[in-house]
């Protein structure tokens, strides 16, 4: 089912009808990237203090509501949970609500070499690697918990077509469950 506002395109062969043209009209732009990452916290304060204190991003706003971190050119969202549930006029306009349900994933891209250095940082902070995995495209995955359950993955190049290395690695590595890689260079959890 579609939702309102969407037009569904009809797909059948009518005479009359260049195809290539409405083929053409239909297609959608190109979406460059992903520009914002949203999560919900419990603790605003908590949540704020281990992501400045961990990776050192810097905040270019905040409120009790939410705060936003720059990650490089992307910024990662923090809402507190329940504050983020009604509208809110912005100059502007008014954004919709941002309330998410259940933990959270995302990946920071980091080198590979870089790796050691953050599971001793992990280590020491008395953070748990929750899994590693070597994939077969090369890159390699560490995974551990924010402090609200949010997966938070620190990745080399080379776990997706688009994210490359120029290594292939043929094993998977886990601490915790099994993980095997797939023919096309996916994930999938057994």
């Amino acid at each position: 089912m579609l939702r309102p506002g969407w037009e569904q395109i009809q797909t059948s062969r009518a005479p009359g009808v260049d195809h290539d043209r409405l083929r053409a009209m239909t297609r959608n732009p190109a979406i460059r990237g992903i520009v914002e990452t949203g999560i919900k916290v419990s603790e605003m304060g908590r949540a704020r203090q281990f992501y400045e204190s961990l990776f050192r991003f810097e905040v270019m706003e905040q409120s009790d509501r939410f705060c936003a971190f720059r990650v490089g050119p992307d910024v990662l969202l923090l809402f507190t949970q329940g504050a983020s549930d009604q509208p809110m006029s912005v100059t502007g306009g008014v954004t919709p609500p941002h309330n998410t349900v259940g933990a959270g994933h995302f990946a920071f891209a980091v080198s590979r070499e870089e790796l050691e250095i953050w599971r001793s940082l992990l280590s020491e902070r008395g953070i748990k690697v929750e899994s590693e995995v070597a994939w077969m495209r090369g890159g390699r995955s560490l995974y551990f918990r924010d402090p609200d359950d949010n997966l938070v993955e620190l990745v080399s190049a080379g776990i997706w077509a688009n994210y490359q290395s120029k290594r292939p690695l043929a094993r998977s590595l886990t601490t915790l469950g099994t993980s095997r890689p797939h023919p096309d260079g996916h994930r999938t959890r057994q």
